[in-house]
């Protein structure tokens, strides 16, 4: 469900082009498992999208990002975007000097978001935080519970008290609780920042440097497919559809 956030953004900001969105609910969440396991799941998605006549693939999944981007990149012969851990927008950002990191623990794992939290540690305090249940809340369709609001202010209420003024979404399923969450900040100066417009824009600029760019005539198509069978497909395929109608009628 979380690419979905990126799909949303992808789809506003290119609308003439065509998206096949790939959903493994078979094996989500992808956070607590082996690095091996994430990346041989990853690049069966690969595989399969490659079959489908793709011209540029958008791994929209942090943890698959952290994991197995570079791998891919080496073997196959196809642009890649991926998942960027949002740490320096919100470190140029801050007024405290201190952000907070949303994500799974195999992207706090990741070498990119060591390496670029090093890189900005010395300028601000980095509190990274696992949102443990957030992916299963977001795939169970339980936002709005009140078990998960409770769940989501226990994560957040620590960064908030410790001074955080910044908030990185860095998982593409945290987005669809952006509202729970801005529940939790109420009037206090904390701002979520979701990468998700970002990849959109390397996307763009992606498609425009190798003239891959639909035309301006090209009715955009979108197709979903997935590793968990029909009931997820059409959850899915719902999902996204409701999310193309809020859009259209902003």
């Amino acid at each position: 469900m979380g690419g979905l956030s990126v799909w949303r953004e992808v789809r506003q900001r290119l609308p003439h082009e065509s998206v096949v969105y790939l959903a493994d609910g078979k094996n989500c969440p992808y956070g607590d498992r082996t690095k091996e396991e994430i990346a041989a799941l990853t690049r069966a998605a690969v595989v399969e999208l490659i079959a489908r006549g793709v011209k540029l693939i958008v791994v929209a999944c942090n943890t698959a990002t952290a994991v197995a981007i570079d791998s891919l990149r080496e073997e196959f012969d196809i642009p890649f975007v991926g998942m960027e851990p949002a740490v320096k927008p919100a470190a140029l950002a801050t007024k405290t000097g201190t952000i907070g990191i949303l994500a799974t623990r195999a992207s706090l794992a990741g070498e990119l978001f060591l390496a670029t939290s090093a890189k900005y540690a010395s300028d601000v305090e980095i509190l990274p935080v696992v949102g443990e249940g957030f992916v299963e809340a977001v795939e169970s369709d339980m936002e709005q519970t009140s078990e998960v609001r409770e769940r989501v202010a226990e994560v957040l209420t620590p960064l908030i008290e410790a001074g955080a003024d910044q908030i990185v979404l860095g998982c593409t399923h945290y987005p669809f609780l952006e509202g729970v969450m801005r529940g939790v900040i109420g009037e206090r100066d904390v701002t979520l920042v979701n990468p998700a417009p970002a990849v959109a824009r390397r996307v763009e600029w992606l498609l425009e440097q190798g003239d891959m760019v639909a035309s301006e005539e090209h009715k955009a198509e979108y197709s979903f497919v997935t590793f968990g069978g029909e009931k997820y497909l059409a959850r899915i395929t719902e999902k996204a559809m409701e999310i193309a109608t809020q859009d259209d009628n902003q």
